[in-house]
C-alpha cells in the first residue's frame, strides 16, 4: 500500500506543472486571438493584454522546464544521455616524477 502511494505522489508530482504549462499555453494563446480578434472591431481600440501573455508564459517556462529537468535527470541516473551531458569524473593525480 505504501509503494501505490508513493507512486501516486510521484505522479501527482508530474501532472501539476503538466497542467500548470497547459494553463500558461492557454492564456498566452488567448491573450494573442484578443488582440488580433479586436482589428475587425470598430468599436473597440485593439490592445494586448501582456500582463496575462506574461504570466502565461512564466508559467509555460515553469513547466516545461520542470518536467524537461525531471526528464533529463532521470535519464542521466540510468545512463541514457550523450558523453557531453554525464556527470565529470575527476582526474586521476598526476604521478609525481
Amino acid at each position: 500500500m505504501r509503494v501505490v502511494l508513493i507512486r501516486f505522489i510521484a505522479v501527482i508530482m508530474l501532472v501539476i506543472p503538466g497542467i500548470l504549462a497547459c494553463f500558461g499555453f492557454l492564456k498566452m494563446k488567448d491573450s494573442l486571438f484578443i488582440f488580433y480578434s479586436d482589428f475587425g472591431n470598430e468599436a473597440v481600440t485593439p490592445s494586448f493584454d501582456w500582463l496575462t501573455f506574461l504570466l502565461g508564459l512564466v508559467m509555460f517556462a515553469a513547466g516545461v522546464g520542470f518536467i524537461g529537468g525531471w526528464i533529463f535527470f532521470r535519464d542521466r541516473k540510468r545512463n541514457y544521455v550523450a558523453t557531453r551531458f554525464k556527470e565529470k569524473r575527476p582526474r586521476p593525480p598526476k604521478p609525481q616524477a
